[in-house]
């Protein structure tokens, strides 16, 4: 009777545990490796590439999980370059687990593929306002992820640049107006600009070769400075436009670390290099684990960095307050 009775608790604690098991453990178990498609905006040789690549990877390892073990991730990129839905298509067609998308374009694409298939997105601006998510705290459907700003950020960008150039009267802004977050950021800077007593000049940032004509024109009256928001577009052709701006000599801000390392003098915004990407790892450890997006919060930045390129300031003969300095998070020599 007592054996009897010690095999049925033992059969329960065991039914218990295979209950308990994490499904990542099951598909450990049956030997099938987890697939993860990746939607990037930039080109592979991308300088920016290869450190999102890396937080990607070290987050997910963190997590137990290792390319060629358990799981797989397929890249496809540039998704910004006009063929987004055929890339987006691709990966979808392998079967995903889940796909990571990064800025708008490749959000859009691969939600026009798919309706089904989970998608964790990074460095998207606004997105209810866009209609990828129904709320921040209840994603819905099948995304979620990580947003870049608030579009209140964007009146910092004025106040930065005034604060490095008093005399600036007149400010190109840079900004793609084919997307939501393009009209956003625009909106926010127009509504500020009355206060800081300037003109402003809207430049769509689509093509390269409008940038450098429409920067030029401008730059012939003076007393002009730039702000250049952010987008998939500003993003693929940020060392063109800082080498504009210095050329012209025009003080310029911009929203991300990157475009200050790649020659651009100053800027403010959050990291969306390293730590979205890691965060990201954990929304796919959790979906791969069976939480699904529409149950996870769309959650923002928590660290906003200012970054200086001194070398630029000094090459455009910019000499920037002390107070300004103190207060950077980088200063780049």
């Amino acid at each position: 009777m007592q054996f009897g009775q010690l095999k049925r608790r033992e059969i329960i604690t065991l039914l218990s545990g295979v209950a308990a098991w994490p499904l990542v453990a099951r598909a450990q178990q049956d030997g099938r490796k987890r697939r993860i498609g990746v939607l990037m905006i930039l080109a592979a040789d991308d300088p920016e590439s290869s450190p999102r690549v890396a937080a990607l990877t070290q987050g997910l390892q963190q997590l137990g999980w290792t390319s060629g073990r358990n799981m797989q991730i397929e890249y496809r990129w540039g998704a910004d370059s006009g063929h987004a839905r055929t890339l987006a298509a691709e990966l979808v067609a392998l079967a995903p687990d889940v796909i990571l998308t990064v800025g708008v374009p490749a959000l859009v694409a691969v939600k026009q593929v798919t309706g089904t298939v989970p998608i964790v997105f990074v460095n998207i601006v606004d997105p209810v306002g866009a209609g990828f998510v129904e709320s921040l705290a209840r994603p819905g459907g099948n995304a979620t992820g990580f947003t870049s700003y608030e579009y209140g950020i964007s009146a910092k960008w004025l106040e930065l640049l005034k604060q490095i150039a008093p005399g600036v009267i007149r400010v190109a802004v840079l900004r793609d107006a084919a997307i939501s977050s393009g009209i956003g950021q625009f909106a926010v800077i127009q509504g500020a600009a009355p206060s800081f007593g300037v003109e402003l000049r809207p430049v769509d940032v689509a093509d390269a070769g409008e940038i450098e004509r429409a920067v030029t024109a401008f730059a012939r009256s003076s007393n002009g400075g730039l702000i250049v928001t952010a987008s998939p577009s500003a993003a693929a052709h940020r060392v063109a436009i800082a080498v504009l701006a210095a050329r012209h000599r025009l003080p310029a801000v911009y929203p991300f670390r990157y475009f200050a390392t790649s020659g651009g003098l100053m800027s403010y915004g959050p990291d969306n290099t390293d730590d979205p990407f890691r965060r990201a790892a954990g929304y796919i450890d959790r979906i791969l684990k069976g939480e699904k997006p529409a149950d996870l919060p769309v959650q923002a930045p928590t660290k906003y960095e200012l970054v200086i390129n001194l070398k630029t300031a000094r090459s455009i003969g910019l000499d920037l307050p002390a107070t300004l300095l103190a207060r950077a998070d980088e200063v780049i020599e």
